[in-house]
């Protein structure tokens, strides 16, 4: 008889294989996305790949295969990292931190936690409530949503790895000096009664967040879980963008965004941060409408304002920050990331001239 020991190293085994398997076929199909739409579109006569509905049905499908497969891969293998981490040690650790040191690590921290800008915020009021300074709790709120590992990605696919550099330098330095900025200032008289009375947080961490076993098995149904969770959610989104996106490339002329929205036009960077706020999108939604619109004229840093404010400022944040926040905070906190990524837009905008 197998002893038990031997026969769970095996059953870990036989799993680990199967997650590579998965992975390897998620970047295989990654790598024949490309090469098969466009062997598909070449062989139907008559089929205009350069405009029209064409070009915007390849867009879609293309696009929509390749962000998918990118939104599963990552999301499962940033799922099997923070199913090993313990977000009530990490928040103990934190808190005994000085401030600069501090600040890096809330922003390390937003990195690897979801995307979306309001799953950020059960972890916001935990930091608060177990009594780490707001300026670091809001540095973390700020680099979560808005430095996305899916973004960064997403972002390389399209526009290439020295774009994808500047956004996530960006982000990181945005979420710093915002953080450090406040600091300066008392602003825990903006908090709401109810976040500073409580000693736990008002919203429990979600299996997303909080490893049930340091076990293989735990981790891959944590990292299962948050595809099914994530992926279940945002897809309509993804298909609204990419909807978008195939419009702009298939029937907008190429100089509409160069002249509507070109480096010449002091107001095109604030236009688009305010326009992007409304669509509440991730990076697969977001990031085909911006690939459409680059590809029309729009400049980089324009391009990367846009991106940025559609990912991290929405209006269903600050319905429920409104819970823990009194208004002059909400608006310290939005205004000044509003500030940051139109001043992002505006540098990049002049340095990729």
């Amino acid at each position: 008889m197998t002893p038990p020991r031997a026969l769970t190293s095996n059953k870990e085994w036989v799993l680990k294989a199967h997650v590579l398997g998965f992975l390897v076929a998620v970047v295989g199909l990654f790598a024949l996305n490309e090469w098969a739409w466009d062997a598909l579109f070449a062989a139907i006569p008559g089929v205009a790949m350069d405009h029209g509905w064409g070009a915007a049905l390849h867009f879609f499908l293309y696009d929509t295969t390749k962000i998918m497969l990118l939104l599963v891969g990552i999301i499962f293998l940033v799922g099997l990292l923070r199913a090993s981490i313990n977000t009530d040690k990490v928040r103990d650790w934190l808190a005994g931190k000085g401030l600069v040191v501090g600040l890096l690590l809330a922003i390390v921290f937003g990195v690897i936690t979801p995307f979306c800008s309001c799953s950020s915020i059960p972890l916001f009021i935990g930091f608060v409530a177990a009594g780490i300074p707001l300026s670091i709790t809001l540095t973390f709120l700020i680099a979560s949503p808005l430095v996305s590992e899916v973004a960064a990605l997403l972002i390389a696919t399209h526009f290439g790895w020295q774009i994808a550099g500047a956004y996530v330098l960006s982000g990181v330095v945005i979420a710093f000096v915002i953080g450090l900025v406040l600091s300066r200032f008392s602003l825990d008289q903006y908090l709401e009664p109810i976040i500073t009375r409580t000693t736990t947080p008002l919203v429990p961490p979600s299996s997303a967040h909080q490893p049930l076993a340091l076990t293989w098995q735990s981790r891959v149904d944590v990292a299962t879980d948050d595809v099914r969770d994530i992926v279940g959610k945002v897809w309509p989104w993804i298909l609204v963008g990419v909807g978008v996106g195939a419009a702009i490339h298939g029937w907008v002329p190429a100089s509409f965004f160069s002249s509507v929205a070109g480096s010449d036009n002091l107001l095109a960077v604030p236009a688009v941060s305010l326009a992007a706020v409304p669509l509440y999108a991730n990076g697969g939604a977001v990031i085909p409408i911006a690939e459409a619109m680059w590809a029309k004229g729009l400049p980089v840093g324009t391009m990367l304002a846009f991106i940025m404010s559609a990912i991290a400022l929405s209006i269903p944040e600050a319905i429920m920050l409104r819970r823990t926040m009194k208004p002059q905070l909400l608006v310290i906190f939005f205004g000044s990331a509003t500030v940051g990524i139109m001043t992002a837009g505006y540098l990049f905008n002049f340095l990729f001239a």
